[in-house]
């Protein structure tokens, strides 16, 4: 068991499935003292949805952690976190059915999450998914979540597995766009010939055939569009 002798665990866990149902990951990830990656686990699916990544994950954090202490969970799943917090006392009291009538889904998952949060201490904390600068945890989790969905095996500080890679489909920083080259690229860099002229954002004028790109205020200057969108 995880977390034993300490006052308090923070944690986070994230599922991944590539294609939503598809090659699925999960993945929980224990902080030491400065909240810092300290033990985690991350394990394939074959094929699955993301919700059930994203409850795997949690039942897999809650049962390698220790009951008897207190535990803080940062989670990117808000069905994940809305199943086992807000709509399942209502399915357990409908006989776990939904508010429609129908079977809840995923219910042995929610049922085994249920089981284990039984009288223990977890405070559950939403986090924003994919953020720069983001919390540390829940991107380590996500990253781990992805691997793992991707290469479908098991990884972790017990395996002395590396620190998961950045997740492909998810830059770690947003882009920065490139100065225009001539009249190449995409649209978003895109130059032309002024067919008349015209006056720049910056206020200096632009005569007929000049080169000019589009900014957020109109065409004007390629340089004064790589400054303004940068």
């Amino acid at each position: 068991m995880i977390g034993a002798m300490r006052e308090r665990v923070v944690a986070a866990c994230d599922g991944a499935s590539k294609g939503n149902p598809g090659p699925a990951g999960w993945a929980w990830v224990v902080a030491d003292d400065a909240e810092s990656p300290a033990r985690w686990e991350a394990g394939p699916l074959g094929t699955a949805t993301n919700n059930v990544a994203e409850l795997t994950a949690l039942e897999r954090l809650l049962a390698a952690t220790d009951p008897d202490v207190p535990l803080e969970i940062r989670m990117d799943s808000q069905y994940a976190m809305k199943a086992v917090t807000t709509w399942l006392p209502g399915w357990k009291r409908k006989g776990w059915k939904t508010a429609a009538g129908k079977p809840v889904a995923n219910q042995d998952l929610v049922v085994r999450i249920d089981e284990l949060l039984d009288g223990r201490s977890v405070e559950f904390r939403y986090v924003p998914a994919h953020q720069v600068d983001g919390d540390p945890l829940n991107d380590f989790a996500d990253r781990a979540a992805s691997q793992a969905a991707t290469a479908q095996s098991a990884a972790g500080s017990a395996l002395g597995s590396p620190e998961p890679p950045p997740s492909p489909d998810v830059p770690a920083k947003a882009p920065r766009r490139k100065a225009p080259r001539g009249t190449g690229g995409g649209s978003s860099s895109r130059t032309i010939k002024a067919k008349f002229p015209g006056r720049c954002v910056c206020g200096r004028s632009y005569a007929a055939g000049e080169p000019i790109a589009k900014n957020a205020q109109g065409w004007g200057h390629p340089d004064c569009r790589t400054a303004v969108e940068a």
